[in-house]
């Protein structure tokens, strides 16, 4: 089953007495919908560590500001703040 949204507690428990009722399913019989759980890793190299209007280094808030705003990110929800790494002590390069 597919929705365009999260399922509430109560929702499940509608789409559990739907699917009793549908497939005639007795009372002892254990129907127990859950929501999908899944994480993906996402590594994002070639950004150069100073922001180009400032002289500062980049900042995690300015990552995840910059995802929200793209339209391939508008369905992402991050789990955990981005790292940010520089791609080694001499470069000017980082990796998110």
């Amino acid at each position: 089953m597919s929705t365009n949204s999260v399922a509430s507690v109560a929702e499940l428990e509608v789409i559990k007495q739907w699917l009793k009722k549908t497939a005639g399913l007795s009372e002892s019989i254990k129907v127990e919908p859950h929501l999908s759980q899944s994480k993906s890793f996402l590594k994002i190299l070639g950004i150069l560590y100073w922001d180009s209007k400032s002289s500062l280094p980049i900042t995690s808030t300015q990552v995840e500001t910059t995802l929200s705003n793209s339209p391939l990110f508008e369905s992402t929800i991050l789990a955990f703040i981005p790292h940010i790494i520089k791609a080694s002590p001499s470069s000017d390069m980082l990796v998110i």
